[in-house]
């Protein structure tokens, strides 16, 4: 039907054409639309930089790409052109044509590059911008990364009417009666190629749109995506909602989440879910674990040698017998030999055997701090059942200190389960999306950007597990996918890679001011305007190195969902106005207990012959020793209170009061604080990222070795984007190219194998290798030699992939 009214309106006629437009409109209102919608005239793409030739198809810079014209002659400046449809020839000037392509046909596709940003010279990430349309960037896509993809958003155009998107050049409004039809098929083409990029054992698809479309669009990722697990969400963007004249305020859209294979939400755990274990104390603290006593042993008795300069642990000293004096033991130059000795005097067991403390040593879960005179250091462990709680995942390990023992947390905490309605405030696509994005690029103008946090937020919740994640977004925009992935590795030091495709047009408005200005497609005036150089890469590199497109540093901090621990001080409090407990009254006993833990401790825990008051209670952070005399005891009983942050001891003795600080310290440790992680804008990220624009080569002279030159980016991308892209500054071709900084190496000459195999032997961080040679017999040959590396035949399999293809 669109075929057939695409012809209509060549009748010149007008009684004839208004007749079967009557006609064929009588026959559209009994068209269904939905998944029964209408192949349309096949996509059209203007090749900017592809010579017009005789023989080749063109259209008019300004007009519709769809009006295709032959080449028949050229003579001069000036091209002879036949109209495919009408058949009538006219003679139009050469730089008002531009070469199309149209969707189906062989294209060679090419990564032409445009600029880099380098915030990280170190790290061998880097991202990519691609200027094209996305149709044939998948197409490259899908030769450079089929399979590999982790995840894939998009916010495609939504179709609302408005000028927000182009079907063959022109824009499709609200009148069009094939707006639906035109942008199902225009995605139907898009997804079917995405659909080989995804990772099929374990992805995800995300796709953005509001109630315009998605009832279409949900039917036709179900026929495309049949193997898929689908599910919608909505996500309050506008809280105070958009004006609908005699509607309600539109306040939300929806995402349309598909999981692959094995892939699934990771929910995010709750506050304070994943607090740090319990160390226990290596010292056994009952009286009844004392040296000499059958609890233990003798065998829990040796000395432990500390270096005095780093305080590591470098020897563990036999056991010894009960009664042989601790200073027989030998002594070790520049350490401390250690005993369990309490601070009364009291000779106690340690916890575990010599052995067993060797090897928690070794696997990094003992820890040393300062101790008192009679036990100079004091040591904390996890016991050997940390590692069953490990696997079954009571327990995970999130890093490592300073010192090198494991951080060890717990996960066994409530998990806040994501549902299908989001409605965070930083989901505001006003303030976190057109603002944030005011913030780099001014006033320029760009529509409904997405809220940083919205997206980053929708890829955490399936690859927050994958920190060298590959995501792409071909429905670029702005370049908030860019910035969310590139948030999301500065809280986890993630290496997560983006790959961002977007076209340059220019706006409505700004095309109307620029014809009027004589200015056409493809000129450097328009080009800079349009949306993948004046939006999509200043976004990039402002948020890559932290300042405006004016160069003045960014304001204000990312709104970060990490966390950083902190440690602090446990308050320490002595009480030294009272003489005697025994002498204060228990009504005044109890009053005193309220008034030191700012009635955070009941009265009611208070009894005549309470001595010290410490609360399993989570909720009471505050523990008071009342009589010194039962220090010892209080130490004890605080053994695993974790939560008490507060302690107010009763006496005049400065010394004891001294001694219990570090008692306490060494018992418990400091508090560990949860604060939100802040990553200053300013700071930038640390990271790469290249801009390249989509060409098109001509085959031929791919196949001659002609344009290797312009492949290299191509190549430099299939082998991973690893370091920054190599270019030849030359036109003569080495025989070989070895980048063990971009792990990949080319074979250009065949006579030289036995040379690059020698040199490859000496760069196992090369993994891909490609051979050019025409013959199937010798690639084989010459890859039996290459063990353990991923290799392709030069020029064969890049053509084949693009030639076989092409009835995608």
């Amino acid at each position: 039907m669109a075929l057939l009214q695409d012809l209509i309106r060549q009748i010149e006629d007008p009684v004839l054409r208004d007749r079967i437009t009557a006609e064929t409109d009588k026959l559209l209102k009994q068209k269904k639309f939905g998944l029964v919608f209408e192949e349309h005239l096949p996509e059209c793409t203007p090749l900017y930089e592809v010579p017009v030739r005789v023989g080749g198809m063109v259209a008019k810079k300004t007009g519709y790409v769809s009006d295709i014209y032959f080449v028949t002659k050229i003579e001069g400046t000036s091209a002879t052109c036949l109209n495919r449809e009408t058949r009538e020839e006219s003679v139009i000037p050469l730089d008002e044509l531009v070469t199309i392509a149209q969707f189906g046909e062989p294209i060679y596709p090419y990564l032409k590059p445009i600029d880099t940003v380098c915030n990280a010279p170190e790290s061998d990430l880097w991202h990519a911008l691609i200027e094209a349309d996305n149709y044939h960037a998948l197409q490259l896509l899908e030769y450079l990364y089929a399979g590999k993809v982790d995840c894939i958003y998009i916010d495609p155009p939504y179709n609302t009417g408005a000028k927000d998107w182009k079907y063959n050049n022109d824009y499709v409004g609200e009148k069009d009666v094939y707006r639906h039809s035109k942008w199902l098929s225009m995605l139907e083409k898009r997804f079917r190629l995405a659909h080989k990029l995804l990772n099929p054992k374990e992805s995800v698809l995300i796709v953005t749109i509001d109630e315009k479309e998605y009832l279409h669009l949900g039917c036709l990722l179900e026929e495309i995506f049949p193997e898929a697990t689908m599910q919608m969400v909505s996500i309050t963007i506008n809280p105070s909602g958009a004006k609908r004249d005699n509607l309600f305020s539109r306040a939300d859209e929806y995402a349309f989440i598909l999981v692959f294979g094995d892939a699934k939400v990771i929910h995010p755990k709750g506050n304070g879910d994943e607090k740090e274990v319990r160390w226990w104390y290596l010292r056994r603290t009952d009286y009844s674990s004392r040296r000499g006593t059958v609890k233990g042993g003798t065998a829990q008795f040796y000395p432990i040698y500390v270096d005095d300069s780093t305080h590591q642990i470098v020897k563990i000293g036999e056991p010894l017998e009960y009664g042989v004096p601790r200073d027989s033991v030998e002594t070790v130059q520049g350490a401390t030999a250690v005993f369990p000795v309490r601070d009364d005097g009291v000779e106690m067991n340690w916890g575990v055997v010599g052995s067993t403390l060797q090897r928690l040593i070794d696997e990094g879960v003992v820890r040393v701090s300062t101790g008192t005179d009679n036990q100079p250091y004091v040591f904390r462990y996890l016991s050997e059942n940390y590692k069953e709680k490990i696997e079954s995942g009571r327990w995970a390990i999130k890093g490592l200190r300073e010192d090198g023992t494991k951080i060890v947390v717990e996960t066994e905490g409530k998990v806040t389960r994501a549902t299908t309605v989001w409605q965070k405030k930083t989901y505001d696509a006003g303030q976190y999306g057109t603002s944030l994005l005011g913030q780099f690029i001014g006033n320029r103008e760009f529509p409904f950007p997405k809220s940083l946090y919205a997206v980053h937020d929708a890829i955490k919740y399936f690859i927050i597990n994958k920190p060298n994640a590959l995501i792409i977004d071909f429905f670029a925009g702005s370049g908030t996918t860019l910035n969310a992935v590139n948030l999301l590795n500065a809280e986890d030091n993630g290496k997560r890679r983006c790959i961002l495709v977007t076209n340059n047009e220019v706006s409505a408005n700004e095309a109307i001011n620029l014809s009027k200005q004589g200015y056409k497609p493809c000129d450097l005036e328009w080009e800079r305007l349009g949306i993948a150089q004046y939006i999509t890469w200043p976004r990039t590199v402002c948020s890559i190195e932290g300042h405006d497109v004016n160069g003045n540093a960014l304001k204000g901090d990312y709104i970060s969902s990490a966390t950083q621990r902190t440690e602090k001080e446990r308050n320490y409090t002595q009480i030294k106005f009272i003489d005697d407990i025994s002498l204060v009254k228990l009504p005044d006993r109890k009053q005193l207990v309220s008034l030191l833990s700012s009635k955070k401790l009941p009265q009611s825990l208070v009894t005549a012959d309470t001595q010290y008051i410490v609360s399993e209670d989570s909720e009471h952070t505050v523990s008071i020793l009342l009589d010194d005399s039962a220090a010892n005891e209080w130490l004890e009983a605080l053994e695993g209170m974790t939560h008490i942050t507060d302690f107010y001891i009763v006496t005049k003795n400065a010394k004891l009061f001294k001694e219990l600080k570090v008692s306490i310290s060494n018992l418990l440790g400091n508090i560990i604080i949860e604060d939100p992680l802040k990553i200053p804008m300013a700071n930038g990220f640390k990271a790469n990222a290249a801009f390249f624009r989509l060409g098109f080569l001509d085959k031929t002279r791919i196949a001659l070795g002609a344009q290797f030159k312009e492949l290299l980016p191509v190549l430099w991308m299939k082998a991973g984007a690893i370091g920054c892209c190599p270019a030849l500054d030359s036109d003569t071709l080495p025989d070989m190219l070895i980048l063990p900084q971009n792990h990949f190496a080319v074979l250009l000459e065949e006579p030289s194998f036995s040379k690059f195999s020698a040199e490859l032997a000496q760069h196992p961080e090369i993994d891909t290798v490609f051979i050019v040679t025409d013959s199937v017999n010798a690639y084989r040959e010459m890859i039996r030699s290459i063990d353990g590396k991923q290799t392709y035949q030069l020029y064969r399999d890049y053509l084949d992939n693009f030639r076989i293809n092409t009835g995608r």
